[in-house]
């Protein structure tokens, strides 16, 4: 790689990590910037799950009193399930060719970014609808987890309205199990990935050192920007590189 290619890489993750931080959308820079570079779109979507793994790592760590606080026969359950389902979506990326993935890619970059901006409000919607933990909740649980097996983008905003379907209320356990679970999906993602050897560990080191430094980062910050401007920053890059990604498939070809 180019002094460029890596500075750009290092960059990206960094905000990711700062993104992630503050409020989500990391990955609205990770996997663009490995496109960019050259890697293929596959390879870059695992590398890019390997960027951000260290935030999901310290998040899972920070929250872990709030995570044992649930009943220890569900939360193996749900692990159970989140690790199935990231598995089944791991392995789904895994058969889809680069041609195929990148068709997907716009779509997927425009939902999470939708997900990202109407996540309060999806949240309160599925609040309403709340019910109690049923095997119906498993379901959504598996859905969601091969979800994130097969993209991370949007995961946690995604999991945070599922727990409000199920009738969770307290917001520190609901972020606690959403740190947990995308932790645990992305493990088993990047095993997954690195067995099939489809990880581009020179560029997926550098950026995990980058986004562990933007998360750090990421706190002060949160605390001197207000949330409408963060969420007006993660919103807009994230529209900007969905169109990026639907001109470069479907009109520049």
């Amino acid at each position: 790689m180019t002094l460029f290619e890596i500075l750009l890489l290092l960059s990206a993750a960094f905000g990711a990590g700062v993104l992630n931080t503050i409020a989500g959308g990391g990955t609205f820079l990770t996997f663009p910037a490995l496109v960019f570079v050259g890697i293929p779109p596959v390879v870059a979507n695992a590398t890019s799950t390997v960027a951000v793994l260290p935030g999901y790592l310290g998040g899972a760590l920070g929250f872990r009193k709030e995570v044992m606080e649930f009943d220890r026969k569900q939360l193996i359950r749900l692990i159970g399930i989140g690790l199935l389902g990231g598995a089944v979506g791991s392995f789904l990326l895994l058969i889809s060719s680069d041609r195929a993935f990148s068709a997907l890619v716009p779509f997927l970059l425009l939902l999470a970014t939708l997900v990202f901006l109407f996540g309060a409000r999806i949240r309160a919607w599925a609040a309403r609808r709340s019910q109690s933990v049923t095997p119906f909740g498993f379901v959504g649980m598996f859905a969601v987890s091969t979800y994130g097996g097969y993209f991370n983008g949007g995961l946690g905003i995604i999991l945070l309205a599922l727990f409000s379907l199920w009738g969770m209320t307290n917001i520190h356990q609901m972020n606690g199990l959403k740190t947990a679970m995308s932790f645990i999906l992305s493990m088993i993602s990047v095993a997954i990935f690195a067995g099939a050897g489809i990880i581009e560990w020179q560029a997926g080191l550098m950026m995990m050192v980058a986004s562990t430094a933007g998360g750090y980062a990421g706190a002060p910050i949160s605390k001197a920007l207000p949330m409408p401007v963060v969420r007006a920053i993660v919103a807009t890059v994230g529209f900007v590189m969905s169109a990026v990604f639907f001109y470069r498939v479907f009109i520049a070809g």
